[in-house]
């Protein structure tokens, strides 16, 4: 497929997105209909669609309106591209820019439009941070993630691990603070097919969650853990790397499927336990991956900043009090709750603590850690608790 033609397979599949489609939906249903893309196209026309909706505000200015065809105009525009070479209507590029398009775009407005986050949300995030790390925070969501893998030290080092990597073409780099962090740097689509990969010696997992699990207690004697929103595992098994003996449970029972498989790939055990009547009475440590709005996760899924809204954050909040309620309950006098979420909105971070504290007060609050959206990982927030 030609630049011009992979363009004009973004504006289709935005404009289903716009019209209510989630965006992985969108695209492979473009992919089922269009077998002729190669992997390089799909993978170009992926980034072209997670670009825009990532900067869906400030793109929509540029071009002139809130389509498909608007949010790729904007795009090519803020990169300083030569329009005429893409929008010339000749085989499958999109049509010549018109002049009422051409009249259309403008410059975003300064603050939330230029910084594309809803209006709501940007006077929420100025409110609790504060002007410019607010401006920060949000610029900070507009660009690509990097992409993490977390090593598993059972297996092997860092270093042997980045050696098998490098070996198949896929570059990495040592975070500098997080010893378990590698970003890939060249040939991030090759991981999942790498020996490395299949070998447990690598899984795909933001640095900023594994410095969250790092930060927790030492597993002195094997101690017991529960992961009591285990959705995939990515938790379960960074706590089994570290020496804690695993069980995972989740409300839907179904995101926890892969975790048998993941777990023998990484010599590590996991319990998995669908039904809650057989999770154990108490634990020494109980780790709450709560329901949230992802908002420190925005970069990789992007639509979720749009769609997000007061009442669906209010639920998100209920949600949380409550799951909290049913974890504590869970954990051994002497032992440890740890209450996480991939959110960068006190409401759901500090402010649940604060409120759970005053409700319970055989908890005593020991630490938190704060992480915020930038080149060292996704925003995260942990905050750990003892059990009197």
């Amino acid at each position: 497929m030609t630049p011009a033609a992979r363009v004009s397979a973004a504006i289709e599949i935005l404009d289903e997105i716009l019209a209510g489609s989630a965006a992985e939906k969108a695209l492979t249903n473009w992919a089922r209909r269009s077998r002729f893309a190669g992997a390089k196209d799909r993978a170009a026309i992926r980034d072209h669609v997670f670009d825009a909706l990532r900067c869906r505000r400030s793109f929509a200015a540029l071009g002139g309106g809130e389509t498909g065809r608007g949010l790729m105009i904007g795009e090519l525009r803020a990169a300083n591209a030569d329009l005429s070479d893409i929008f010339s209507g000749l085989g499958h590029a999109p049509a010549a820019i018109s002049a009422a398009e051409q009249a259309a775009c403008r410059a975003p407005e300064v603050g939330a439009e230029a910084l594309d986050m809803p209006d709501w949300l940007y006077e929420l995030l100025t409110q609790q941070m504060g002007k410019e790390e607010a401006e920060a925070t949000c610029d900070a969501l507009r660009s690509r993630a990097p992409v993490w893998l977390r090593v598993a030290l059972r297996r092997g080092s860092r270093e042997n691990a980045a050696a098998m990597l490098l070996s198949e073409g896929i570059v990495t780099r040592p975070h500098p603070k997080v010893k378990t962090a590698l970003e890939v740097t060249e040939n991030a689509r090759k991981i999942m097919n790498s020996s490395a990969y299949f070998g447990g010696f690598v899984e795909l997992q933001d640095a900023s969650s594994q410095a969250a699990v790092l930060a927790l207690p030492d597993p002195a004697g094997g101690a017991s853990a529960l992961d009591y929103c285990a959705g995939g595992g990515g938790k379960s098994l960074a706590l089994a790397d570290m020496g804690y003996a695993v069980d995972a449970h989740d409300i839907a029972p179904a995101r926890m499927k892969d975790i048998p498989e993941r777990a023998a790939r990484a010599g590590v055990g996991i319990f998995v336990r669908n039904d809650p009547q057989a999770l154990a009475k108490e634990y020494d440590l109980v780790f709450v991956d709560a329901p949230c709005s992802g908002s420190g996760t925005w970069r990789r899924t992007p639509e979720a900043k749009w769609t997000l809204t007061p009442e669906r954050l209010g639920e998100l909040r209920e949600i949380q009090r409550d799951v909290l309620e049913k974890a504590a309950k869970l954990v051994r006098p002497g032992g440890y709750l740890a209450y996480a979420t991939c959110s960068i909105l006190r409401i759901e971070n500090e402010d649940q603590i604060e409120a759970f504290v005053a409700r319970n007060r055989k908890f005593e609050n020991v630490r938190s850690h704060e992480f915020l959206p930038g080149p060292l990982g996704d925003g995260f927030f942990l905050n750990l608790l003892l059990s009197g």
